[in-house]
């Protein structure tokens, strides 16, 4: 169904567990963020919404081949950290999604992140490889139910080297580091899809919260799980994205109260999961 396009295989770990970070537009790109991670030699552990391991046919290859699930709005919600540490400690590839929930950028670029991704990498000191993907949402809409897989499409996906986090290492998990790091990683795969798609990246990226509150709809309740609860405190204005110069080539815990979401003390990993249509948007 599709004409894989894969480049950047060589800044994929083969010595040590690492953390692969990808952008996320449709249901259909885990299956490929998958297909590239397998042909270059890796059996990712993907964090996956807990629900879908109760589908049919898709639960049980989801639990046989020993993928993660993420137990949102409960007291489970840590157990997903746990067991991502535990497996790049054991020297697995952990597959995530920062976003947490498919972009809601109009565009399709990447969205605010979640910092579960931060704790993570922070915690086990493991690579984080940036991993853009584009191509994917022909194949199967942002929100469309049937696939379109004639003509094959294209799909290009493509790895950068690893984020540097070395002067975070060592630092309070507090929220400034946390959204340091997380930043840096959305930076770092807005990077890659700006050379893969052209064109340029939003200076401030989307932020579905803060697009909720201009509007005056209600976010629905993954966006809630991404972007947590109103802060007690006035929060400040969102900083820039990060610049994106030229490139050489081309779901971890909650932990602020701005980013932590109830029920989750301990936080939960990003994770992949079949989403419905955000407020204003359809299915493609």
């Amino acid at each position: 169904m599709t004409r894989p396009d894969w480049h950047g295989g060589e800044h994929l770990p083969a010595d040590r567990g690492f953390i692969a970070a990808a952008n996320h537009m449709t249901n259909v790109d885990p299956l490929t963020f998958a297909h590239y991670l397998y042909d270059h030699g890796f059996a990712p552990k993907i964090l996956a919404k807990s629900s879908l391991f109760s589908v049919p046919v898709l639960g049980p290859v989801l639990r046989v081949t020993g993928q993660i699930p993420v137990y949102r709005n409960t007291a489970q919600a840590g157990d997903s950290l746990r067991a991502a540490v535990d497996a790049v400690a054991a020297g697995e590839c952990v597959a995530v999604f920062p976003e947490g929930t498919l972009t809601r950028d109009p565009d399709l670029w990447p969205m605010v992140g979640k910092t579960g991704v931060a704790r993570l990498a922070l915690t086990t000191r493991a690579p984080v490889i940036p991993i853009a993907q584009w191509g994917a949402q022909h194949l199967l809409g942002q929100y469309a139910k049937v696939l379109k897989p004639l003509p094959r499409k294209r799909v290009t996906v493509v790895a950068g080297p690893p984020v540097d986090l070395d002067d975070l290492y060592g630092r309070p998990l507090d929220t400034a580091t946390l959204r340091e790091a997380t930043e840096r990683v959305m930076a770092a795969i807005t990077l890659l899809l700006q050379d893969v798609r052209g064109g340029s990246a939003p200076a401030v990226r989307f932020d579905p919260r803060r697009a909720a509150a201009r509007t005056g709809d209600t976010l629905r309740a993954d966006d809630d799980a991404l972007v947590g609860p109103a802060s007690p405190e006035p929060e400040p204005e969102p900083a820039p994205a990060s610049p994106a110069p030229a490139s050489p080539a081309l779901d971890a815990a909650a932990t602020s109260p701005e980013d932590a979401t109830p029920g989750e003390p301990d936080g939960a990993p990003p994770a992949a999961d079949h989403d419905t249509p955000a407020p204003g948007q359809g299915a493609a």
